[in-house]
């Protein structure tokens, strides 16, 4: 590793990410960060477009459960 943190550094880290953030919004951190990344890449590639097609897509189908629930 670039820094030489070992297996006890990591969990200690850990333990103060959960501490600050509490476990539910770390949930939510990482979504919103998986989200950006997605967007970025598909940024730089053009395929924006595409993007949005299948968030319309998924969208549609997520009201579509709903309605039938």
């Amino acid at each position: 590793m670039p820094f030489h943190l070992g297996t006890t550094e990591l969990i200690i880290i850990l333990v103060i990410i959960i501490l600050l953030f509490g476990v539910g919004r770390i949930g939510k951190i990482a979504g919103e960060l998986g989200k950006g990344v997605r967007e970025f890449r598909s940024g730089i590639t053009g395929k924006e477009e595409e993007r949005a097609k299948q968030d319309e897509e998924a969208k549609a189908k997520k009201e579509e459960k709903a309605d039938q629930e």
